[in-house]
């Protein structure tokens, strides 16, 4: 019998060595680093990472990991789901998309909370996002036609992927480590229904409880508990049990010999990913032409059919909430136009309730164009039409988003995106910090190092106010 798919990514996942990876995935696992810090000193200022701070801190657990942009330190496993829902609580953090979509960095705590507790090096933090990306976007490639149009979401397929991550990091054997992908991969399947209609803040939460299942499973391996190895191929398993069919061999062809991480992109805005090339290209003609809102008659959206049913259904015109909202073309499109960007401050509460983008929303229509479907996903093609008071239409396509790997964010793009999500959380000091330590990765002797600089800004002892940005 040829080895199952379990044991191969074990082998792979334990087989890794930094001296193995080419410069340009540590280049790009280093830029995709900072995006993800980044996102999660922003995202801890989110009512939902309160929420969940406040929960941890009433139950308690043993302080040994640093929660990003707060004063609290909780266990491992805590951590993981704490900073996994920071970075990916405002829809800011990277995205991948084939076939399904998925979100490398909500699996990065895995191996930051488990690093930390164990003191291990820049370099074991580098080959386990090396890990993390590679199997997580080989899963969503191999999905046919892709979970997400048979009614379930991504985060079924994280919880495959946040064992292998942990279990490098844990310092598990092999079969520890199939054992860890048998018991998270068992019990974790998401439905669809969090990201369909009006959203809640499940929508950013289920990814971040994919990633703890992985470091409880690998927790639990490492003392001898035992998961099922055909987790994938064998009877009742996932092949069996979702989609109409998988490209088996995109997870387990040429382990070793790519790395997909350089395909990854950063997301430029913070929303979902299928807004980007509309976002994109209403901001090019925005910006071309110094375009008030009140000048557009109508803003015309030629997309793709997910693109236009998921996003510009009757509950995208009802924003009420920043889940809706991000995941909101109409109003994404209209706060683009009224504000001439999209950034975090278009999803706090007053721009939610803004009359101008709220008038400009019922003027944007999405409708899908079946010459797109062909081209996706390795192309999220849109056109957009903007219908003047004066009579003119203007027109820009795009063939994908700004932030895509061919159009990459350049470093004053990365320094803005920092500056405006660390705001408030630690100084201009620490940031600086914070990316000259991910800079120096390879050398750096404990992540703890990196960690404990992501904590929240100490309260002024005099003032009772956190200290600000300097």
């Amino acid at each position: 019998m040829p080895p199952t798919i379990s044991r191969r990514w074990a082998d792979y996942a334990l087989g890794l060595r930094f001296e193995d990876l080419p410069g340009e995935a540590v280049a790009a696992a280093k830029l995709l680093l900072v995006d993800s810090l980044a996102c999660g000193l922003g995202g801890s200022r989110t009512e939902d990472h309160r929420i969940l701070c406040d929960v941890l801190a009433q139950l308690g657990s043993k302080p040994e990991c640093t929660v990003i942009g707060t004063a609290l330190k909780t266990s491992c496993r805590d951590a993981s789901l704490a900073n996994s829902l920071a970075i990916r609580a405002m829809d800011y953090n990277d995205v991948y998309w084939k076939q399904d979509p998925c979100h490398p960095s909500d699996l990065l705590p895995a191996a930051l909370s488990l690093g930390e507790r164990g003191h291990r090096s820049g370099r074991e933090l580098l080959v386990a996002m090396i890990i993390a990306y590679e199997l997580e976007m080989r899963i969503c490639e191999a999905a046919v036609p892709g979970i997400r149009e048979l009614g379930w979401h991504h985060a079924t397929l994280t919880q495959f992927v946040s064992p292998v991550v942990a279990g490098r990091m844990l310092g598990l054997n092999h079969d520890q480590l199939i054992n860890a992908i048998g018991i998270s991969a068992s019990h974790n399947g998401t439905l669809g229904a969090v990201t369909a209609g009006k959203l809640t803040m499940m929508k950013n939460t289920v990814d971040p409880m994919a990633t703890e299942s992985g470091v409880m499973a690998a927790l639990l391996a490492a003392r001898g508990y035992r998961g099922p190895e055909e987790i994938f191929e064998g009877r009742e398993g996932l092949f069996m049990s979702l989609g109409r069919e998988w490209d088996a061999a995109r997870l387990t062809e040429d382990l070793g010999e790519g790395f997909r991480i350089m395909r990854c992109s950063i997301k430029p805005y913070p929303s979902e990913a299928l807004t980007h090339t509309p976002i994109s290209a209403v901001l090019d003609l925005v910006m071309e032409f110094d375009l008030a809102p009140e000048q557009i008659e109508r803003i015309q959206v030629w997309t793709l059919r997910r693109a236009a049913e998921i996003l510009a259904d009757p509950t995208k015109y009802e924003v009420s909430s920043r889940e809706t909202a991000d995941h909101s073309l109409p109003y994404c499109m209209a706060a683009a136009v009224v504000d001439h960007e999209l950034t975090e401050r278009q999803f706090l509460p007053d721009r939610l309730r803004d009359v101008r983008i709220h008038r400009l929303m019922q003027k944007v229509a999405a409708m899908p164009e079946p010459a797109f479907e062909t081209r996706f996903p390795a192309e999220q093609p849109c056109r957009v039409e903007l219908l003047l008071n004066d009579g003119r239409t203007l027109v820009k396509q795009r063939d994908y988003p700004k932030g895509d790997p061919r159009d990459p964010p350049t470093e004053r793009d990365m320094e803005l995106k920092l500056a405006s999500l660390a705001e408030g959380v630690i100084t201009r000091e620490r940031q600086a910090r914070m990316v000259q330590v991910v800079a120096r990765l390879e050398s750096l002797a404990d992540i703890g190092d990196l960690m404990s600089g992501l904590s929240a800004n100490p309260v002024h002892p005099q003032s009772g106010v956190e200290g600000g940005s300097n």
